[in-house]
């Protein structure tokens, strides 16, 4: 029997309403709501947002993320992230994600802290923007003092296994100050080590599997996709991978 005996609440990133409802079925304790995951989640439409919250019964955070790249934003499209901030809470979101650098790889405190009030009472979660800041220790101490909820971070690493020691330092840190959150290339095969060996008490992961299209008349001659075949398969999440995911963490 490991030492280590508190439940994971697992938290799924999705980007559709059947993978939301999958995840809810296989045990995910709250769902992350982006579009297009192959451009690292962006923000999701309106009406994504609305049909999601009104099927799913457990916690829905708000990816808000207006664009693709870095995470250095001009005024306007601050000014767009505010709005999407707005839409989330109207349409009944638990929580928004989100994050922000300075040119430098710092937090950007300021507009961090003002996303952080306008999203009240609303969680806050500072999405893995984190991993690509200077200083990590800093970063943390600059996302406590801005008011966010959240962190997620694979430690600055590739995975979140390759940086369990810098996450389990962060935890520790971070004294309960703001939730620091594993994410990152989580496998079943380790996640039960990463939670022992980092005491986290959450978990964010991606658990995509490539399904077919049941498209019968097909044109292969044009590609509409990122890539060949992408108009004829679809990324989702299967309810069996997440309660395997919770058992092989929870025993």
């Amino acid at each position: 029997m490991s030492a280590y005996t508190k439940p994971v609440a697992l938290e799924v990133c999705v980007e559709s309403v059947a993978s939301a409802l999958a995840a809810e079925r296989g045990g995910a304790a709250r769902v992350e709501l982006c579009s297009d995951l192959l451009e690292g989640g962006l923000t999701p439409s309106a009406g994504q947002i609305e049909v999601v919250r009104r099927n799913l019964s457990v916690g829905l955070h708000v990816m808000i993320r207006p664009r693709g790249g870095d995470f250095l934003y001009s005024p306007e499209e601050l000014e767009i992230m505010q709005r999407d901030i707005e839409v989330a809470k109207s349409l009944g979101a638990d929580g928004v994600v989100f994050g922000i650098l300075e040119p430098g790889g710092n937090v950007d405190r300021k507009s961090t802290r003002r996303l952080v009030d306008l999203a009240r009472p609303l969680s806050v979660t500072f999405h893995r923007a984190f991993d690509m800041s200077a200083d990590l220790l800093r970063a943390l101490e600059d996302i406590v003092s801005c008011g966010a909820d959240r962190v997620l971070t694979s430690g600055g690493q590739a995975t979140a296994a390759l940086g369990q020691k810098v996450i389990a330092d962060l935890i520790r840190v971070a004294k309960g100050r703001v939730i620091v959150v594993p994410a990152g290339g989580i496998a079943g095969t380790e996640l039960r080590h990463l939670v022992e060996g980092t005491g986290a008490c959450e978990i964010h992961v991606r658990l995509g599997n490539m399904v077919p299209s049941a498209m019968r008349y097909r044109n292969e001659r044009v590609c509409i996709g990122s890539a060949a075949g992408g108009e004829y398969q679809r990324l989702v999440v299967l309810e069996d991978s997440v309660r395997n995911l919770l058992a092989a963490c929870n025993g």
